[in-house]
């Protein structure tokens, strides 16, 4: 009787244990996802998923692997929304000889969108786009959020400019 037949497991022997672990970390570790790996190891997406239910210590690997590279676009959006200064080499050529070569500091000033972004995401309460504010009516009761109050005892004006207000979506 064939061995797997006896162990009580049948079709085709799995590639899992044939996949390259240092390959795989590489490839995480440079941004890749489950699709694009499970193209280039040459198995089916759901086959990849199917190995992480399986095999716990290598879906926790590749969680790290992949985190790895998450934290190092944290850091690039972060000094991209801060600002920072990195190393650069100019080289002088004469007729297609280096003449010379010149090291210096190049400073990036912040940058706007990036930072924006960077606080709409970490502090969505203040940074949102939609801001929502209590509003508390004459009577001293609070509103729900949103929510514009327009009591009958406020004079003509100041009732039409809440409504004015309303309506450009201020």
């Amino acid at each position: 009787m064939d061995s797997t037949m006896s162990k009580g497991k049948a079709g085709r022997p799995s590639k899992f244990y044939d996949i390259d672990l240092e390959q795989v970390k590489a490839l995480a570790e440079q941004g890749w996802t489950d699709t694009q790996m499970s193209n280039f190891f040459g198995v089916a997406e759901s086959t990849w998923h199917l190995w992480k239910t399986k095999h716990k210590g290598f879906s926790e690997s590749l969680g790290n692997w992949k985190e790895f590279a998450d934290r190092r676009v944290e850091r690039s959006l972060y000094e991209k929304a801060t600002g920072y200064k990195c190393c650069e080499v100019k080289f002088a050529t004469h007729e297609g000889a280096i003449t010379d070569k010149i090291e210096f500091v190049r400073n990036h000033a912040p940058d706007t969108k990036a930072a924006i972004f960077w606080l709409k995401n970490r502090k969505p309460s203040t940074w949102r786009d939609k801001q929502e504010h209590d509003v508390m009516s004459s009577d001293g009761s609070m509103t729900p959020k949103g929510t514009t109050v327009i009591n009958a005892d406020m004079d003509e004006s100041e009732a039409a400019k809440i409504f004015s207000e309303m309506v450009k979506g201020g």
